[in-house]
């Protein structure tokens, strides 16, 4: 008897998109994130595959689970710092003194995952993590 696999509709032989990636693209609607954006945040896969996640989901390899699991760590952390959602969405396009007057989208943006473990850090010393 075959087994279904977890990233499977039983009976549907769907793919069924990775939760994290599930909230990675919510948490890219409430930023406002280009296409651009979310690939470069994603470690820049091909827009196909891009494209491709977005529809149906996949394997992720490591290094885009990483980086999700940081970007999910700075919105947890928004979440407790803001109470109003709005303002933390605000927070992550504002310019920040600590980023010497970068915002820290402008920093995750630069595009290596210690830029997004680099704003984690900040938010996380922010409330006391």
């Amino acid at each position: 008897m075959q087994q279904s696999s977890p990233d499977t509709q039983e009976g549907a032989g769907l793919r069924r998109i990775p939760a994290e990636l599930e909230a990675f693209f919510e948490i890219a609607e409430r930023w406002a994130l280009s296409t651009d954006e979310q690939i470069l945040l994603l470690g820049s896969p091909g827009r196909s595959t891009f494209f491709k996640w977005k529809k149906e989901g996949g394997t992720l390899p490591a290094d885009t689970r990483e980086r999700i699991s940081h970007l999910l760590a700075i919105w947890k952390s928004l979440r407790i710092l803001f109470t109003v959602d709005d303002r933390g969405e605000r927070w992550v396009r504002s310019e920040n003194l600590f980023f010497d007057g970068a915002t820290a989208l402008e920093v995750m943006l630069e595009g290596s995952v210690s830029s997004l473990y680099r704003v984690r850090m900040y938010l996380d010393a922010q409330r006391g993590g």
